[in-house]
């Protein structure tokens, strides 16, 4: 994300009263052109072509929410080797539950729990925080171009014989020792 944010670039809050009792609230939102331009700014993106977030806020007993959604997403991240435009394809379901009764952890040593999907329920859910969030840890971490590769640079003082990663393996001295063993028999 960059520095020159201190908001998110797409806001679509809902407020959470406005959910009608036991009914489900149903939503589908886009990103639009100018929006798309900022999320491709904001998280440092060659381009945002289709930015999508539809699902259903599900009322679960008498207070809480679940969001059950599906993410859509067509982006350019930019190679880690030669920053090419990077296409991908984002197709992903997203799973919230926003808890009235959240406690949140207490004490030194807190035990971090599997369940990540779980969080206090909020006054406003904003839709779009939760699609560029689910967007962020869709994508890979480290995208290459097709056919980009880091070649191996050596380098060592003059006179020295130069340490390779293949020299770094666990077994590689005992390949080498087995190796001469058999050239001695």
């Amino acid at each position: 994300m960059s520095e020159e944010f201190e908001t998110l670039p797409w806001s679509h809050p809902v407020a959470v009263r406005e959910i009608a009792g036991r009914k489900p609230f149903h939503f589908d939102i886009k990103a639009d052109a100018p929006t798309r331009e900022a999320i491709s700014k904001w998280a440092d993106l060659a381009r945002v072509r289709d930015l999508r977030l539809k699902g259903t806020l599900i009322p679960v007993g008498r207070r809480d929410l679940r969001l059950e959604a599906t993410l859509t997403a067509d982006v350019a991240q930019f190679c880690v080797v030669t920053l090419a435009p990077v296409p991908a394809k984002v197709n992903t379901e997203v799973l919230r539950r926003y808890l009235s009764d959240w406690q949140e952890p207490t004490g030194e040593e807190v035990e971090i729990p599997e369940d990540d999907t779980s969080e206090p329920l909020p006054q406003q859910i904003d839709l779009a925080a939760v699609a560029l969030e689910a967007l962020e840890l869709s994508l890979p971490l480290y995208p290459r171009a097709q056919g980009a590769s880091l070649d191996e640079t050596v380098v060592t003082e003059p006179g020295q014989e130069p340490l390779r990663e293949k020299d770094l393996k666990p077994f590689a001295n005992l390949k080498a020792m087995m190796d001469k063993k058999d050239e001695g028999a």
